[in-house]
């Protein structure tokens, strides 16, 4: 195609000069401060205020209307309702567990679909979002690896789950997100950090750094050019405490190995006294040993951090078990006894599938029916 206005990525309109299609107008979702200052220049013709104007618009009020624009002038309006929009995904389903989680099955514009998940707290609202259509790494406990992988998500997609899903809590403000759903976020690179200093400008949803974490199985070099780039917080999945263990249970471990991770862990430049989140879900019979719990306080003898134990959760797609509460508490209580701040994860939305490692959009990720576009090619998207 050509004579196109690209703004972003996005083609703003059609090569032969006639009226865009809804699906080609330039989508204002995802952009960033800047990007709608650019917008504002180069396709309004207007000065870059008005990019500030429509970032609060979308981020702030998410509105997606632009008539509803009221400081706007209505020519400028016009004009927007002919080269650009402001997507929304498709709500397939919002499950509401007994605890009051809720889990969103988003449908994306090419048919595709990803969840997220509302966890209400008395202090807190925490949404925990995807960042990928599927998963490469395959990790052995969880869902979302069985049904391979198709993409990356793109910025307004990984933003829109934060947008909409506060659409369901109108009277509570989302207090913190965490990039812990389908996915490998750091596979994702660009489009996660840009998404997320999106998230932090006051004019917006106006979140600090501090109330958002991103979850990685350890990709080394991702993970140090996250320490360069943004301030938010880091959580490692750990879940063994020997190289074997580990790489049985995240075949990762072959690429990057669990000393390797260590060494990388204790170089990573954190910021205002911050610790690092180490996630170890406890499988009975595999990991859940006072020798296990007693590897990883040495493992992590030099490592800023703090220790989330996640009990297993079950699925349907491996035989796993959840550990008994006695051998949860010995576990908990060998870290702590060396002084490591440790927490057990209360399982948050069991009943719907909605819990830490049973995230896959069923629906449309199918073990047996993978889709294995590189991951590679997904960088920048």
């Amino acid at each position: 195609m050509s004579d196109l206005v690209v703004l972003g990525g996005v083609e703003s309109g059609s090569s032969d000069g006639s009226p865009a299609l809804a699906h080609d107008r330039i989508d204002l979702m995802g952009m960033s401060l800047d990007e709608l200052g650019d917008f504002a220049e180069q396709v309004l013709s207007e000065r870059r205020f008005r990019g500030k104007q429509l970032f609060k618009w979308i981020y702030k009020r998410r509105v997606t209307d632009f008539d509803a624009m009221t400081d706007i002038a209505k020519a400028t309006r016009a004009q927007l309702k002919e080269v650009a929009h402001i997507s929304r995904m498709e709500v397939r389903a919002a499950q509401r567990s007994r605890d009051g989680t809720i889990k969103f099955l988003w449908g994306l514009h090419d048919g595709l679909q990803v969840e997220s998940v509302l966890i209400p707290e008395d202090t807190r609202l925490t949404l925990c979002i995807s960042t990928q259509v599927g998963c490469p790494l395959d990790c052995d406990f969880c869902v979302t690896g069985k049904g391979g992988y198709t993409r990356n998500l793109s910025k307004a997609e990984i933003l829109g789950q934060v947008i909409q899903a506060q659409e369901h809590s109108p009277d509570r403000d989302l207090s913190n997100i965490v990039l812990m759903g389908m996915g490998e976020p750091l596979l994702n690179l660009d489009n996660v950090v840009d998404a997320m200093e999106t998230a932090q400008v006051s004019d917006g949803l106006d979140l600090s750094h501090r109330r958002i974490t991103l979850s990685t199985v350890g990709l080394i070099p991702q993970m140090a050019e996250l320490g360069k780039r943004s301030r938010i917080n880091l959580a490692i999945s750990l879940h063994g405490t020997t190289e074997e263990q580990r790489t049985a249970l995240m075949p990762i471990n072959r690429k990057y190995p669990l000393a390797d991770l260590v060494e990388a862990l204790k170089a990573y430049p954190l910021r205002q006294k911050k610790l690092i989140t180490i996630e170890y879900i406890l499988i009975r019979g595999v990991n859940d040993t006072v020798a296990d719990a007693k590897r990883l306080v040495r493992l992590l003898r030099k490592v800023p951090a703090k220790v989330n134990l996640i009990p297993y959760n079950k699925n349907p797609f491996t035989q796993y078990e959840r550990p008994d509460n006695p051998t949860i508490v010995a576990f908990q209580e060998v870290l702590m006894g060396a002084g490591l701040h440790t927490v057990t994860r209360l399982n948050r939305g069991g009943d719907i599938d909605a819990a830490c490692g049973q995230l896959g959009g069923y629906k449309q990720q199918r073990p047996g029916k993978r889709r294995s576009a590189s991951p590679k090619a997904e960088q920048g998207r």
